[in-house]
């Protein structure tokens, strides 16, 4: 079937308007089908039945391929059988019915406890700059609020006799979190020592500012906690969105509900919630074998 790989590419590029790159993609891929129909005694892909499509699927998952690797590979296949329909070699499609396999979402990565104690450590609370980074760092572990939630919080939605902070999520959907001891504290301390002096007698809605007074920013943020990541040696990559993953993941960990969790991280479906139950269930299973007798 060489031959017909090649008018295929041919098709793709002046029929299609496929650029030279992702026909060559394509190809690749069906060489691969193509062998598998082969072996299956298929001489002519025309032949093709939609069991031989889903066995080829199917052995593609044993070798251990990624959904989103398997789902190219569908579209190449249908791609190869839309062809074959044009130019009249076969009137029927066997990839109609094929569903593409879900694409399976990854594990969120959460840093240790001991590698949060090591974090959140590191700013040097005798400077100005270092409190603000101490309290910040601490309420966005405290709250797994998202980057842009702590860099557009308000002053005003934080309820410090209370304990809680009111944030206003993806839709402007809004959500009250309660806010731990050891957050409050710094936050209070921020509040009193460090936010009037960057602010110069001015007034700024945001909590967390910048040297010059002005709300800080997500790219601000980040370089922040990377720097800290750096001195905690913190080997893993550390974004801002990792500490929100370590919020849900060491709340499920201490025995939280999912339903809870949910409403803190403000998720619409729980759906996404259940994404750290993985994690959770990691954590289970260490705990399983290291104290089980049977472990």
């Amino acid at each position: 079937m060489v031959d017909l790989l090649t008018e295929f590419s041919d098709w793709l590029t002046t029929e299609r308007g496929v650029s030279f790159n992702t026909s060559a993609s394509y190809v690749s891929d069906l060489q691969k089908y193509v062998e598998f129909l082969n072996s299956a005694g298929k001489s002519d892909a025309a032949g093709a039945e939609s069991e031989d499509v889903y066995a080829y699927l199917s052995f593609l998952s044993e070798c251990g391929m990624a959904p989103s690797s398997v789902r190219r590979e569908i579209s190449s296949i249908k791609a190869l059988h839309r062809f074959l329909i044009a130019e009249g070699r076969s009137v029927t499609d066997p990839t109609t019915d094929v569903i593409p396999p879900r694409m399976w979402r990854r594990v969120p990565k959460a840093l240790s406890l001991p590698q949060i104690e090591a974090l959140l450590g590191q700013p040097d609370v005798t400077k100005p700059l270092g409190l603000r980074d101490k309290a910040m760092l601490e309420f966005t572990y405290a709250t797994g609020m998202r980057v842009s939630e702590v860099v557009d919080f308000r002053t005003r939605d934080l309820n410090l006799n209370m304990g809680t902070a009111r944030c206003f999520g993806k839709g402007s959907r809004e959500r009250m979190i309660p806010v731990g001891s050891v957050a409050l504290r710094w936050v209070r301390a921020y509040l009193r020592e460090v936010r009037p002096v960057l602010l110069k007698g001015r007034e700024h809605e945001s909590l967390f500012l910048n040297w010059r007074g002005n709300k800080l920013t997500r790219m601000g943020f980040w370089k922040i906690l990377a720097q800290y990541a750096r001195l905690a040696g913190v080997k893993a990559k550390v974004s801002p969105h990792v500490l929100r993953h370590s919020f849900a993941t060491h709340l499920l960990e201490g025995g939280a509900g999912l339903r809870d969790v949910q409403q803190m991280l403000g998720h619409k479906d729980i759906s996404t919630t259940q994404i750290y139950t993985k994690v959770d269930m990691e954590y289970l299973r260490e705990v399983h074998r290291k104290f089980h007798p049977r472990g």
